[in-house]
């Protein structure tokens, strides 16, 4: 499936299947190489990064739990740069090692929300994994550790991430096309 129709827009791959598993595998293994031996705590921001955080923890060998927290930002196929908070924070992180698991890092709004909580919560480290990464977008200082894959600043769905809640089934990442 080269092109694919959600709701009112058009959109055609842009990363396959192979290539996301064989990124996030590259990524596991990266990780559990740099943290052996410390007990990690990974921190999945949803809904996007659901698909994401399953495949990557299943591939991570280290002493390691996850966790999930819901922010949003998002209306439509841009982000509103407010964020909200769905869903609170259940983990005791003090002194923890953390990762922060996301779908895509575009603006960094959202991961500038989560960093401030976790400080505030005195994790010891804090790393950042991200799937997609859009540089073009990017307006934080904030260091992303891992990162799957460099993007354009274009509208992407599918391996979780969404338009208006459709598309976060799909195998294989699109790109909205003009």
């Amino acid at each position: 499936m080269n092109e694919i129709t959600l709701l009112d827009r058009e959109f055609s791959v842009y990363l396959t299947e192979d290539e996301i598993q064989s990124r996030v595998t590259a990524l596991a293994e990266k990780i559990s190489e740099d943290l052996k031996g410390q007990d990690v705590l990974f921190f999945g921001i949803l809904n996007g990064v659901f698909l994401f955080a399953a495949d990557i923890i299943r591939q991570i060998s280290l002493n390691a739990h996850i966790s999930f927290i819901k922010l949003a930002s998002y209306d439509g196929t841009s982000s509103t740069g407010k964020i909200k908070e769905l869903i609170g924070w259940n983990e005791d992180i003090t002194g923890k090692t953390v990762v922060v698991l996301e779908d895509i890092v575009d603006t960094g709004s959202t991961l500038e929300r989560v960093i401030g909580e976790l400080k505030l919560r005195k994790a010891a480290d804090i790393k950042i994994c991200t799937l997609l990464f859009k540089p073009e977008a990017y307006t934080k200082d904030i260091p992303i550790d891992y990162i799957g894959f460099e993007i354009p600043n274009s509208f992407v769905v599918g391996y979780g991430l969404d338009y208006d809640g459709y598309g976060r089934n799909l195998k294989a990442i699109y790109k909205l096309t003009k």
